[in-house]
């Protein structure tokens, strides 16, 4: 047996002492440390008991692993019969947070006197906020309907039980079919919408336009832009709470394609962002600019509300854009092979009409080269401008009176950042 006491280890011993305290601190500013239904540790025992496992993570550590066990036994054992204790009381002392806590501190302490006091750090911050927000969550949880964890159960299933199943390819021409990383891409889409519907649900329908353009977004810009052009001629006198939704929902679909780069090839990032930093400077200013004004007023978004029957993984539409996805993974490469970077180019403008989450999809994939990494940047730069044009056609066409005018001129205002950008990132090629 070699045990030693360092600063490492009077480091580590500090950290599970001080998170014991932290929890004890929470216990009693809580209140359920005092009072007639008080549970059976407050500041003091969960510093003692932080400190315990710190020094049962050290026994081990040094080789005394049945000593070390001992002493987290003894105090898992206090624990336990103080619950024990507790709800004999009656039903309403049956609740066992404080003890279930005082159990986590003493493994996290362990940890902490293992050589993982930065594990621990962590673990504690995230045992408090649990701890602290227990009426938010609790909040949260009622609200959480049947179709909220149908979803959830359903999304449980494609990511756990179907993708271990799925192959991993390739198959097919130039290689492009891949059913796993395809599926991830369902999964990826599916969690996004899901992200849009929760937040929507969490902010509701009822705090103006913008805000439900900027969620709307997250799903699809392009919905966003036809619905609210539609509703422009219902209701004429928001116009300028609609345009600034429909600003916001452009101004979204930018980081989208940010944050789509970034998971599936960073690598990308560095010739990408010329490209992208112009329209989201200037989309930013413009929401900024629309909202800002008409804080006081516009306020309700009474446009249709979610069918019930809708699916918040919004399912068969990140089948259907996966299945895109696949399509354009095998058009770029022969475009490519046919043409040259010409075809890529047009293809992207192309697809990027349709479905910019397809092509910024397929140009991460494109290759790792820095020639191949320029030509994807470049895609979806052409895309994006296809994009804005489109969505600038569709709120000419189908908006009215005050929308269209403002909107007019802030889908033109991106759609010229989106240009410079396109002439920055063309010159660092």
């Amino acid at each position: 047996m070699t045990l030693s006491l360092d600063l490492a280890v009077a480091g580590d011993l500090s950290v599970a002492t001080l998170a014991g305290l932290a929890v004890g601190i929470e216990r009693e500013w809580s209140g359920h440390a005092t009072g007639p239904a008080a549970r059976f540790a407050g500041a003091r025992t969960f510093l003692l008991l932080g400190f315990i496992g710190g020094v049962a993570g050290w026994l081990a550590a040094g080789g005394s692993v049945v000593l070390g066990a001992v002493v987290l036994a003894g105090a898992a054992l206090l624990v336990t019969a103080a619950y024990v204790m507790a709800a004999r009381s009656g039903p309403e002392a049956v609740e066992g947070t404080t003890e279930v806590a005082a159990l986590a501190v003493l493994a996290l302490g362990t940890a902490a006197g293992l050589g993982f006091p930065l594990l621990t750090s962590a673990a504690v911050s995230v045992l408090l906020l649990a701890l602290v927000e227990k009426t938010r969550i609790h909040s949260l949880i009622a609200r959480i309907g049947e179709r909220e964890m149908a979803a959830a159960l359903q999304f449980a299933v494609l990511a756990l039980v179907i993708l271990p199943l799925l192959p991993n390819g390739p198959y097919g021409p130039f290689g492009a079919v891949r059913p796993r990383a395809l599926w991830l891409v369902v999964l990826l889409l599916s969690a996004l919408n899901f992200a849009g519907y929760v937040a929507r649900r969490a902010v509701g329908e009822g705090r103006g336009y913008g805000l439900t353009g900027l969620l709307g977004g997250i799903v699809s810009s392009t919905a966003v832009t036809l619905s609210f052009s539609g509703l422009s001629r219902q209701r004429p006198e928001a116009g300028g709470g609609l345009a600034a939704g429909v600003m916001g929902a452009c101004t979204v679909l930018l980081a989208r394609v940010l944050v789509l780069s970034a998971v599936l090839n960073a690598a990308l990032l560095d010739p990408l962002m010329p490209y992208l930093v112009p329209p989201l400077v200037v989309g930013i200013g413009l929401v900024t600019a629309a909202l800002v004004p008409k804080s006081g007023g516009e306020s309700g978004a009474e446009h249709q509300p979610e069918s019930r029957n809708s699916n918040p993984l919004g399912l068969w539409s990140a089948l259907r854009m996966a299945l895109a996805f696949q399509v354009v993974l095998i058009i770029m490469p022969l475009a490519n092979a046919t043409w040259g970077d010409t075809g890529v180019l047009t293809s992207a403008a192309i697809v990027g009409i349709t479905d910019m989450d397809a092509l910024t999809l397929a140009m991460a994939k494109l290759g790792s080269s820095p020639e191949s990494l320029a030509l994807a940047a470049h895609g979806i730069g052409i895309g994006l401008l296809a994009s804005t044009l489109l969505r600038l056609g569709i709120a000419m066409t189908v908006g009215a009176g005050p929308f269209r005018r403002k909107v007019g001129v802030g889908l033109a205002a991106l759609a010229a950042a989106v240009g410079l950008g396109i002439w920055l990132g063309a010159r660092t090629i």
